[in-house]
């Protein structure tokens, strides 16, 4: 895989690399890992707490974490498996939180998910990592999971933001057509 990481910048809405089912890849390979250590410094440098592959223009399997109080750690989950039941293995219970995205500047809307999620995934060493969280945690992970999957929040909004948002959503169709 041939990619420039320091050309790597963070797409925005509505480019077509945000809806592609993103593919699964290699962890050992050196681009992948250059790939992932400047997308942390592009989540960093945007005070967001996760980004993933397909919000610099990559349709891969990978996303960075960083959630602050939630878990403090710049996190690489490649290729993960995501699963959404409380620890006790049941469905887990919904909630609503207000959440933006990097891809859709200016964007918020009230967002419904699971509040447990449990992640499988494979470090840059290679290395399995499995965790599970609830909450602020578990909301990261579902959001830049979706991005894996082509979901974005206006998918996830309801009727009225998606009235609110209306316009700043039709800005950022215009400036990508421009």
């Amino acid at each position: 895989m041939d990619v420039d990481p320091a050309s790597l910048r963070i797409v925005r809405y509505p480019d077509p690399v945000l809806r592609r089912r993103a593919e699964a890849v290699d962890p050992a390979d050196e681009s992948v890992r250059a790939v992932a250590r400047r997308m942390v410094e592009l989540m960093h440098e945007a005070d967001g707490v996760g980004l993933a592959a397909p919000q610099v223009g990559l349709p891969w399997r990978l996303f960075v974490t960083n959630a602050g109080e939630a878990d403090p750690i710049d996190r690489v989950f490649v290729n993960p498996v995501l699963t959404l039941t409380s620890p006790a293995g049941e469905p887990s219970p919904l909630e609503i939180m207000e959440e933006g995205c990097l891809s859709l500047p200016g964007i918020h809307a009230d967002v419904r998910r699971p509040r447990h999620a449990a992640i499988e995934a494979v470090d840059l060493e290679g290395d399995p990592v499995s965790m599970a969280a609830e909450g602020f945690l578990a909301r990261v992970w579902q959001h830049e999971f979706d991005h894996l999957e082509g979901v974005l929040i206006i998918d996830r909004m309801g009727p009225k933001d998606r009235m609110v948002n209306r316009r700043s959503i039709k800005d950022l169709e215009l400036s990508f057509e421009a």
